[in-house]
C-alpha cells in the first residue's frame, strides 16, 4: 500500500466514543545519545537492501527538537497524536483505511497488533475521541536500520488541517528515539499533491523507481492500473529536514529552471494528456498531471498514457543515475544529470 496521506470520502465517524489515553505513556519519546545515518543506496539494489552507509552522529538534542517539531504540529492540527496497542482502537485504524481506500481493509486487526507488539510504528490521530488520522510503519533489513512507513491516511473530517504533517512529524520523532535515522516510503508519483507533501513539506527525495510494485489492487484510489512507485528516504537528521519540520518548506522553482536552460522532458498537453520532449541538459524536469485519481475515473486510456509516460521519462532518468531533487508545487519534479 502507498504511504501517501490519502482523505477518507465517506462522512462516518471512526473510533467515537472510544477511550482515548490523555496522556503520553504510550506515545512517550526519549532521547538517545546517538543516531546513525546511512548514505544513498545504489539505483540497482534491491528494496530490501536500501541500507545506507555513511555513519555521522546526531548530537541528542536533535531527538528532543524532533519531538517539539512533532508537538507544536499536532498541537496547530488540534490533535494528540500518539501510539496505538489496544485492540478496539486498532481495530478502529484498519476501518479508517478500509473507508479511505474504498476497498477490502488494507490492514487487519490482527496484523496491526503483531506490528505493534514486535514494537512497530502504529499510531493514530485524535481528536474528543475520535480517530481523524493514522500511520503504520515496520522495521527494514537490518533490524532498525530504517523504518519502512507502509500506510497513513486522514479521515475526510480531518482534511486540511494539517493531521498527515503531524502524523509524519511524529513518526520521525519516535524514530530517532528509537536510533533509527532514515524512514522510506512508496507513493504513486503520479499524485501531484503527494510528491509536494512528500519532497516539498517533509524534505524527503526519491531512491527508486519501481515498476508495478504492487501489482494489481483494484481500489478506489489507485483503479486497476499498474502501481508504479517512487520509494523516498527520509533523512530524519538532514538539514533540510530539519527545517522542514518547523515550517520551512523545500522550495522548488521549475520555471526559474527553464529560464536558465533545464530541458522539458514531459509537459501536459492541450487535451491533459502527456507530451514528451527533450532530456539533453543537466537540468531536466518532469511533468504530472493535476488530477489523476479523477482523471482515472473519467478517461482510464490517458491515464494509463501519463503512467507509461512517466514510467518512460521519470523512470529512465533515474535508471540513468539521475537525481530527483524536489518537486515544484505546480507539477514538476526537479532531475539533476550532473554528478555529485
Amino acid at each position: 500500500m502507498a504511504d501517501h496521506i490519502a482523505v477518507r470520502a465517506g462522512g462516518k465517524r471512526v473510533g467515537e466514543g472510544e477511550s482515548v489515553d490523555s496522556g503520553e505513556s504510550r506515545g512517550q519519546f526519549w532521547s538517545s545519545p546517538t543516531v546513525t545515518l546511512r548514505g544513498e543506496p545504489g539505483k540497482d539494489q534491491p528494496v530490501t537492501n536500501l541500507a545506507m552507509n555513511t555513519e555521522r552522529p546526531v548530537p541528542p538534542e536533535t531527538c528532543d527538537r524532533a519531538v517539539a517539531a512533532a508537538r507544536a504540529a499536532a498541537a496547530a492540527s488540534g490533535v494528540e497524536v500518539r501510539e496505538i496497542t489496544e485492540i478496539a482502537e486498532l481495530t478502529a485504524v484498519g476501518v479508517l483505511f478500509e473507508t479511505i481506500w474504498r476497498s477490502a481493509r488494507p490492514v487487519t486487526t490482527e496484523l496491526l497488533r503483531a506490528l505493534s507488539a514486535a514494537g512497530n510504528y502504529v499510531a493514530g490521530a485524535f481528536a474528543g475521541g475520535e480517530l481523524l488520522g493514522a500511520c503504520v510503519g515496520f522495521f527494514g533489513n537490518p533490524g532498525k536500520g530504517s523504518l519502512h512507513s507502509h500506510i497513513a491516511g486522514v479521515a475526510k473530517a480531518g482534511a486540511g488541517r494539517g493531521i498527515g504533517y503531524a502524523l509524519k512529524l511524529h513518526q520521525r520523532g519516535w524514530a530517532l528515539s528509537q536510533d533509527v535515522s532514515a524512514i522510506k516510503w512508496t507513493f504513486d508519483p503520479l499524485v501531484r499533491r503527494n510528491a509536494y507533501f512528500n519532497l516539498g513539506k517533509l524534505g524527503a527525495l526519491p531512491v527508486l523507481y519501481l515498476r508495478d510494485f504492487y501489482g494489481p489492487m483494484a481500489d478506489g484510489i489507485n483503479g486497476s492500473g499498474d502501481t508504479d512507485r517512487l520509494m523516498v528516504s527520509w533523512d530524519l537528521a538532514g538539514t533540510a529536514v530539519r527545517a522542514a519540520a518547523f515550517g520551512e518548506p523545500i522550495r522548488t522553482d521549475a520555471k526559474a529552471l527553464l529560464e536558465r536552460g533545464a530541458a522539458v522532458a514531459l509537459s501536459v498537453d492541450a487535451n491533459g494528456g502527456p507530451a514528451t520532449g527533450s532530456a539533453d541538459a543537466p537540468v531536466v524536469v518532469v511533468a504530472v498531471p493535476a488530477d489523476i485519481e479523477g482523471l482515472r475515473g473519467t478517461d482510464p486510456g490517458k491515464a494509463a498514457d501519463w503512467r507509461a509516460a512517466l514510467r518512460e521519462t521519470l523512470g529512465g532518468l533515474m535508471s540513468a543515475g539521475g537525481r530527483v531533487t524536489g518537486f515544484d508545487r505546480a507539477g514538476f519534479y526537479v532531475i539533476s544529470k550532473e554528478e555529485q
